[in-house]
């Protein structure tokens, strides 16, 4: 049980740091609340940031109320959800990643690619029998046009 609540409280740390400075973070949820979870929170904090409720100062309280606005506005909208979740980097299905490490940032190591250009991998063994073939075929064809062009020569 203790082990259980130190991961959650870990994985809810790395989340609110990673999520910070996102339309969830601002609602303080994590990208995968559910539509009723944004609403409940976007009101309460409305409650809270409204100019004529809040005791902070007018301009600080209206900028935090339209930024509040717009946090909601994106993620209450299935579409423009969706959207921001992917320009944040957010997937709703379970994908494991490892943290981008920014001191390797100029580095590519193409083997660990999920997906290679095909002229960044290897060809595999069926493909080289086929380009095999295909010059042996080409090759053969030269030599027959040679042998064609001379014999036809000498026969005239």
């Amino acid at each position: 049980m203790n082990s259980d609540y130190n991961r959650k409280t870990q994985y809810t740390t790395i989340t609110k740091e990673y999520f910070a400075d996102t339309h969830y973070g601002l609602l303080k949820l994590h990208p995968s609340a559910s539509v009723m979870e944004i609403r409940r929170a976007y009101r309460e904090l409305s409650k809270f940031y409204h100019p004529d409720t809040t005791d902070l100062p007018p301009e600080e309280a209206k900028q935090k109320f339209q930024r509040l606005n717009e946090a909601y506005g994106v993620l209450a909208n299935p579409e423009t959800r969706l959207k921001y979740d992917l320009q944040i980097g957010y997937s709703r299905w379970n994908v494991i990643q490892s943290p981008y490490d920014f001191s390797r940032a100029n580095e590519y190591d193409s083997s660990k690619a999920s997906y290679l250009d095909p002229s960044d991998r290897p060809l595999s063994a069926g493909e080289l029998f086929a380009l095999l073939l295909m010059g042996l075929t080409i090759f053969g064809c030269m030599i027959l046009a040679f042998c064609l062009a001379w014999w036809r020569t000498s026969n005239i």
